[in-house]
């Protein structure tokens, strides 16, 4: 079956955890990942087949392509489907492959520790406005650390939606996401109940700086 970056006339399906439920504990308990996971990204790959199957326009096109050019979608309806369980399928694959058990993730590279520097003076200061950006998303959504214009930036969208939707977000807001985090309940409320501040600072021990460093290269090139 089709990944997230297949082609639309095919059946996108879960791609696998690149590790156990259990791998990002204690951090994030294994019951929620199973769940969040095996259940609601299940869920995004379900609906977004749907809306697929019943717009033959979309045939040939890759998920990102999908993503990214949801304002040719004229229809509201479906425009809004693909944009829910599009963004969702998007953001979850994207969102397993940035994160590693804790310890796994590696250091960031010399050029991307320059950029961070750059944009933010120091990796605390990448945290601190992360974290606000992730603390302040009113109801669920996403924070982001994108490339825009080969430069670091952090934005936030909400729902589903996520920066490489344009014309369908700010222009302030667009960009090629590096790293990401979910602040759904969905993705943290069985363990840090509504301290979702706990769960943003719990976050960045999980963060794989391999994965993200070979984003932000591929951004950057």
């Amino acid at each position: 079956m089709a990944q997230a970056g297949a082609a639309a006339d095919a059946a996108f399906s879960l791609p696998k955890l690149p590790y156990a439920f259990d791998a990002l504990e204690p951090h994030i308990d294994a019951k929620t990942m199973e769940i969040h996971h095996d259940k609601h990204h299940q869920a995004y790959v379900d609906n977004l087949n749907k809306a697929i199957a019943a717009n033959a326009a979309l045939k040939g096109q890759t998920l990102e392509g999908i993503v990214g050019n949801l304002a040719l979608i004229k229809d509201e309806a479906a425009r809004t489907a693909l944009r829910n369980n599009g963004g969702g399928h998007w953001n979850h694959s994207f969102f397993w492959e940035i994160m590693a058990p804790a310890g796994k993730g590696g250091e960031a590279s010399a050029d991307l520790t320059a950029a961070i520097k750059a944009s933010f003076e120091s990796l605390d200061g990448l945290k601190k406005a992360f974290n606000e950006a992730a603390t302040k998303r009113f109801g669920s959504g996403w924070a982001w650390l994108i490339v825009q214009d080969k430069k670091l930036k952090v934005v936030s969208t909400p729902n589903q939606d996520n920066p490489l939707m344009k014309e369908i977000i700010p222009d302030a807001d667009f960009g090629k996401p590096i790293l990401g985090l979910d602040v759904w309940e969905h993705a943290y409320y069985l363990h840090y109940q509504n301290k979702r501040p706990d769960y943003i600072a719990a976050f960045w021990n999980l963060v794989n700086w391999k994965e993200v460093d070979k984003r932000f290269k591929a951004a950057t090139a």
